[in-house]
């Protein structure tokens, strides 16, 4: 498939943009909940939370950097509005009869701590690996798929998980807890989207054939706060 200048307005694009936004905020909804997972002991959150890693690598690598920051940044705002929205929520006054109010809180109620930590480890996490795996498309010219995704993922979620724990936990916990904690998760989602990687395969495979596009980022700007992808000064050429 010849490389491709421009990412088309596809429908598909805004299909998984929306999934990517649905699977971040039903992480941070989850994260509440332990779960017990292959001897593990794993917040529930990292079902859901490398989906958003394994669809920010197809966003990537088929429609190319700047429209994957801009469904990153889509992410952004939606999860700190959901933060807002529980916030207010479960400050809210409520009746005396109704019992639900520490339960709603148990698992809606998100501390300030919690939030920010959540939130930069979110945003630093998932720029590192949509630029490196955009990064390493040019430079392998676009071979290697498995390669690039793996080498992105265990940069991008390792700083994830890392800025996470460290932000919401530290202080709170016994130093070595905190960081048995920190390798648990980074494995599981490492190893997670490695056993996925087929399925990327596919559905790359599949997109770029439905949309004739393959974009590759040649002087890319990788300067995470521009946000409008219809600009074309960011060198985006064959």
């Amino acid at each position: 498939m010849p490389h491709t200048k421009e990412s088309p307005d596809s429908p598909l694009y805004y299909v998984l943009s929306t999934l990517f936004v649905t699977s971040l905020l039903l992480a941070n909804i989850t994260a509440g909940k332990m779960a017990n997972l292959f001897g593990l002991t794993l917040p529930a959150a990292v079902v859901f939370f490398p989906i958003t890693y394994i669809l920010g690598d197809v966003l990537t690598e088929v429609y190319g950097f700047r429209r994957a920051r801009l469904t990153i940044w889509l992410g952004f705002f939606a999860n700190l509005f959901m933060v807002v929205v529980f916030m207010i929520t479960v400050a809210l006054p409520y009746p005396e009869f109704w019992p639900g109010q520490e339960a709603y809180r148990t698992v809606l109620g998100m501390t300030p701590r919690l939030a920010m930590a959540s939130t930069v480890a979110y945003f630093a996490g998932s720029f590192l690996n949509s630029a490196l795996l955009s990064k390493l498309k040019v430079i392998t010219a676009g071979r290697w798929l498995w390669l690039r995704t793996i080498l992105s993922t265990l940069v991008g979620e390792g700083v994830d998980t890392a800025l996470f724990i460290v932000i919401a936990f530290w202080g709170t916990m016994p130093f070595n807890l905190l960081t048995n904690l920190i390798p648990a998760q980074y494995l599981w989602k490492v190893t997670y989207e490695i056993v996925l990687t087929p399925l990327t395969y596919l559905v790359v495979g599949w997109l770029k054939r439905r949309e004739q596009v393959d974009i590759f980022d040649h002087d890319a700007n990788y300067n995470p706060f521009i946000l409008d992808w219809r600009r074309d000064d960011e060198g985006e050429h064959e």
